[in-house]
């Protein structure tokens, strides 16, 4: 009973270290061929975002709008594949369901 706690507990301490190493991680996605990107962390928080001067035309702001949403949810996708790949062997040992929003196991 005492190794499955300690084994518990080691768990339980790499699966935090894994969520403040995604903290820090950053990923980018972009969307037109490079005129827009975004980075977000590995725990999707929206960081940065950059619009190449192409992009903006003041007669057609909605294509701007829609590019920077794609380069956003690219990031994001991202940032879960991210997610997936520090926390997915964490949650498995976890009997799955890591109980961690926006994962899906």
């Amino acid at each position: 009973m005492q190794q499955l706690l300690q084994q518990a507990q080691k768990m339980q301490q790499d699966l935090a270290a894994a969520q403040e190493e995604l903290a820090l991680a950053e990923v980018e996605g972009q969307a037109g061929g490079g005129l827009v990107k975004a980075t977000v962390t590995g725990s999707g928080e929206l960081r940065a975002l950059v619009i190449d001067p192409k992009a903006v035309d003041p007669e057609d702001t909605e294509t701007l709008a829609d590019l920077v949403v794609a380069a956003v949810q690219a990031a994001n996708e991202n940032a879960q594949a991210l997610q997936q790949q520090k926390l997915g062997p964490l949650a498995q040992g976890l009997g799955g369901g890591s109980g961690i929003p926006g994962l899906p196991f």
